[in-house]
C-alpha cells in the first residue's frame, strides 16, 4: 500500500510538472491569440460579427428569440462600441443625463442592439455573407463593405464604419441598403422622444421596440 501511494504521489507529481510545462509552451500561442482578438483588423471584425449572425439564422428554429438572444448578446458587446453608440443616438441631450441614467441607457442601447438582430435575422434559407472589402472613411474609421446573399431574394447590402479603440476595433455605425446610417435613424427617434417627454418615457419607447422584437412584430 505504502509503495502504492508513494507511485500515486510520483504520478501525481509529474503530472503536475507536466501541466505546468504545457502551460508555460501555451503562454506565448494564447498572448498572441488575446493579441489578434484585440488588434485584429476591421473587415476581420465586422466577419466575425457577419458569421454570428449567419450561425443564429440557421439555428433560428431551435433556439427560439430567447435563445438568439442569449447567444448573439455577447458577440455584440464585443463587436460594437456601445458607449460611443449610446451617447451619439442622444446627441446634445446626452450632458444633462446623470451618470446613473447615463449607464441604464448604455445598458438598455445594448439590449436594442441584440434584440434587434436576434428578432430579424431569422428565416434561413441558404442565405450567405460577402465580405467585398474595405474603405478609409471620414475621422480615422474604416467602413467594411458586405452583403447578405440570398438565393431566393434580393441581396442586402450592409455596411460596418468601425474605430479603432483601446480595445481593438469596434462597429460604431450600420449602413443599411449601403447608405442608410443606423446610428443617424435611432438618433432621430430617440432623442426626440427624451427631448419631448423626457428619460422615463425613452425607456418606455426602446423596452415597447424591444418586446415587439421579441413578439416578431418588427422585421
Amino acid at each position: 500500500m505504502a509503495s502504492f501511494v508513494s507511485g500515486a504521489r510520483k504520478r501525481s507529481a509529474l503530472t503536475s510538472v507536466h501541466a505546468a510545462l504545457v502551460a508555460l509552451l501555451l503562454l506565448p500561442a494564447l498572448a498572441s491569440a488575446a493579441d489578434d482578438a484585440k488588434t485584429g483588423g476591421a473587415k476581420e471584425v465586422a466577419s466575425s460579427f457577419n458569421e454570428a449572425l449567419l450561425t443564429s439564422m440557421k439555428n433560428a428554429d431551435a433556439l427560439g428569440y430567447k435563445g438568439r438572444y442569449a447567444q448573439l448578446r455577447p458577440v455584440v458587446v464585443r463587436t460594437f462600441d456601445i458607449p460611443f453608440m449610446a451617447e451619439k443616438v442622444l446627441g446634445r441631450h446626452w450632458e444633462g443625463l446623470p451618470e446613473a441614467e447615463r449607464a441604464q441607457w448604455r445598458e438598455l442601447f445594448a439590449d436594442l442592439l441584440t434584440a434587434t438582430y436576434a428578432g430579424r435575422f431569422v428565416g434561413y434559407r441558404g442565405q450567405t455573407f460577402a465580405t467585398l472589402g474595405e474603405e478609409n472613411a471620414a475621422r480615422d474609421t474604416v467602413l467594411v463593405l458586405t452583403r447578405l446573399d440570398d438565393p431566393k431574394g434580393d441581396p442586402v447590402v450592409i455596411n460596418y464604419r468601425l474605430s479603432h479603440t483601446d480595445a481593438g476595433w469596434r462597429v460604431v455605425d450600420v449602413y443599411l441598403k449601403g447608405t442608410v446610417s443606423e446610428l443617424a435613424l435611432r438618433r432621430s427617434d430617440y432623442s426626440a422622444v427624451l427631448e419631448q417627454q423626457g428619460f422615463p418615457a425613452l425607456l418606455e419607447a426602446v423596452r415597447a421596440k424591444i418586446g415587439a422584437l421579441e413578439r416578431g412584430e418588427d422585421r
